[in-house]
């Protein structure tokens, strides 16, 4: 029963809209002044006439009103094989022409509306500052030659100070070797160098004989 009921309802539904719409471009961002062109493509069996567009401005709260055909605003029809378009050709848009555009189709006493194309009209920025390609060139050379600069001259200062910072460890070792000499008296090296020669030179025995009398010599002093 509830299949049957269904299938009524399709059937139903086919017959109120013989029409079958085609994807629509959701989404048309244009240059301000700029042309911009819209389509809305469907299959239907019988021949309707050119198709009527409606246009909802961004603020949701209005009601969509119609597009009528100008100068500037040109409406028609093309035909790819089964399927029909109708094309929507704004020559300069403006700003307040931002919003979404229908195109309505009316088939056997019934009206229905495409899926929509939102059109965004938006302001192009403007250069601050208008150069040529020659000075854009010397610019960017001029900007490669500094960063080169900034990268060289650290690099070469950093290693002028290594090579002094080298130089003075060099110098202060030199000195310290010089003081390692300083404060030493060559006759008092000369009479250590003496005594241990002749220590060396007497050996591990002494003649008591010898010791005696160098006791004999020692003269005590008297109180």
């Amino acid at each position: 029963m509830v299949i049957a009921t269904i299938f009524v309802f399709c059937s139903f539904v086919v017959g109120i809209t013989p029409v079958t719409l085609m994807a629509d471009v959701p989404f048309v961002s244009v240059p301000l002044s700029q042309e911009a062109i819209l389509n809305c493509c469907y299959i239907t069996k019988d021949k309707p006439g050119t198709p009527a567009w409606v246009f909802q401005h961004s603020n949701r709260n209005m009601i969509p009103i119609p597009v009528n055909a100008s100068d500037l605003v040109i409406i028609h029809k093309i035909q790819k094989f089964d399927e029909s378009c109708g094309v929507l050709t704004l020559k300069a848009v403006q700003l307040n022409d931002s919003g979404l555009y229908q195109c309505s189709l009316t088939t056997t006493g019934n009206s229905i509306l495409s899926h929509g194309t939102y059109l965004q009209v938006y302001k192009p920025l403007e250069k601050t500052l208008n150069f040529s390609e020659s000075t854009k060139n010397g610019i960017l050379t001029a900007e490669g030659i500094l960063l080169l600069l900034c990268v060289v001259l650290p690099s070469a200062t950093l290693l002028c100070k290594s090579k002094k910072v080298h130089e003075i460890e060099k110098k202060k070792m030199k000195k310290e070797e010089e003081n390692i000499y300083q404060g030493l008296n060559l006759d008092d090296c000369c009479t250590t160098y003496d005594q241990i020669e002749r220590s060396q030179a007497l050996g591990p025995y002494q003649d008591v004989c010898n010791i005696m009398e160098e006791e004999e010599e020692i003269q005590l002093e008297k109180p």
